[in-house]
């Protein structure tokens, strides 16, 4: 996710005056939606749970399109890892559409790709027929092998081969939770036009503040604040909230915990959202970071940091972002808090392989004007996952969903809403018997320039000036 010296900058740019943690004494929701729920003992968080009236509308069957994943991934001791896409039984259909064999060459040592091999990544007009085509397949498992410098044993395979249906969420339906996850400094306030929006839609939704976030307890000792005690936390928090199908929508450091959410449970999570995330890399504190200073140093500097912050968290500097930053307890958390935060992000599982072996469906949104996250991470993010689409938004910056609240909305919505487009059957002639085969034209191949794209505008992959 994010590296660890702008994760630290991050923080200490967010810091401000202890948070005030109220006591809580019961879990029972208050008339606002607000919940306190004991994830351990002494350990309280408050979570905003809405359940809106809603007609129940019954999804009907089979709704939805299948994704069918098969996929290689082979880590070799040198620091490159490729991931395959084998097409077996129709093959990967990612984006939509259905790709050959492909093979993409990453280099883990210094966080950027290689140049890509000889195959790219549309078929060639060999390979169009499909499985089965012949001599266009030998010849596209012959382009996609390695080359000869790098046939040495690996240091570590892994084997993808699953199906799953991905099918609209829509807010009629009971079997749908929007799970909202913030990250460090911040607070489930941060998601306010989010959570109103889609309450007023039917939905769902719950988005807990973190330990030591927002009115959640703040313990004091270090140990409460790494990355593990964090996503235990949120594994309680999902496991207590969680439907048949539901969505993690998290934003910087809280993606980290989407990804595990989405890694320990796959079945459950239908699609994931992530916001201004960074790239796919494991979490490791930095040793000379501004947080090797005392709390009271950090303290201290909170007024200077947080005008810091301003600057840079936000595309524009006026009345409204400062008040955002004022409101509703938000960035509201003590040195102690945020020091031992940093010096607990400490996450070696979460490579680049870890995000590859996710499946779940997942739109990325980032903020051209964000100074904290470029936008190469979330690029070098689209790559590694087996279906993203990535979206930049040019109004926006770290803060996207503060500063563009209808556009994030939107976008948001449009990806709860599609799903992959299903091949039609032939349909039967007048006289009730099936068509005759024909030749499928040049626009109807597989990979072929002239195919229709049925997915929404948040789906579609867009470049880095789209709005």
């Amino acid at each position: 996710m994010l590296t660890s010296f702008v994760r630290s900058l991050f923080c200490c740019l967010s810091s401000m005056s202890s948070n005030i943690v109220v006591p809580v004494e019961t879990s029972e929701p208050t008339a606002d939606g607000y919940e306190f729920v004991e994830v351990k003992p002494g350990r309280v968080l408050r979570v905003r749970h809405i359940i809106p009236d809603r007609p129940v509308v019954e999804e009907p069957s089979g709704q939805g399109g299948l994704i069918s994943c098969k996929r290689k991934i082979t880590v070799y001791r040198n620091g490159q890892l490729y991931i395959e896409n084998l097409s077996d039984g129709g093959g990967l259909r990612r984006n939509g559409d259905t790709a050959a064999n492909s093979i993409a060459e990453v280099e883990l040592t210094d966080g950027k790709s290689s140049p890509p091999p000889s195959l790219p990544d549309a078929p060639t007009d060999a390979a169009k027929d499909g499985p089965g085509g012949g001599a266009g397949d030998a010849q596209v498992n012959e382009q996609s092998q390695p080359p000869k410098r790098h046939r040495r044993k690996p240091k570590r395979t892994v084997i993808i081969d699953c199906e799953r249906r991905v099918s609209s969420c829509k807010g009629t339906h009971p079997d749908v939770a929007l799970f909202f996850v913030h990250g460090v400094g911040g607070s489930l306030d941060i998601w306010g036009s989010q959570l109103d929006f889609f309450s007023r839609l039917g939905y769902e939704v719950i988005a807990p503040d973190l330990a030591g976030h927002g009115a959640s307890s703040a313990p004091q000792i270090p140990a409460a604040y790494t990355f593990y005690a964090l996503a235990e936390d949120v594994r309680i928090i999902f496991k207590r909230y969680a439907k048949k199908r539901n969505v993690l929508i998290g934003h910087s450091y809280g993606v980290s915990f989407c990804t595990f959410l989405a890694h320990e449970y796959p079945d459950q999570i239908h699609k994931m959202v992530m916001i201004n995330g960074g790239g796919p890399t494991a979490l490791e504190p930095s040793l000379c970071s501004i947080f090797s200073l005392p709390t009271c140093v950090l303290h201290c500097l909170s007024p200077l940091l947080s005008w810091s912050f301003l600057k840079a968290g936000f595309a524009h500097q006026g009345s409204k972002e400062k008040q955002l930053l004022r409101e509703n307890n938000a960035f509201n958390v003590s040195s102690l808090v945020l020091r031992s935060m940093m010096s607990g992000q400490y996450w070696p599982e979460g490579d680049e392989v870890y995000h590859a072996e996710v499946t779940a469906p997942t739109l990325l949104v980032h903020g051209m004007h964000d100074k904290f996250v470029p936008v190469e991470e979330d690029q070098r993010m689209a790559e590694i996952l087996l279906m993203a689409f990535l979206k930049v938004l040019e109004d926006g910056s770290h803060m996207v969903m503060m500063e563009c609240p209808e556009m994030v909305n939107t976008l948001l919505y449009e990806f709860l809403l599609w799903e992959p487009a299903m091949p039609q059957p032939p349909k039967p002639n007048s006289k009730g018997r099936p068509e005759t085969a024909r030749a499928p034209s040049d626009s109807s191949k597989p990979g072929s320039d002239h195919q229709p794209d049925h997915r929404p505008s948040s789906a579609r992959p867009a470049s880095t000036n789209s709005s």
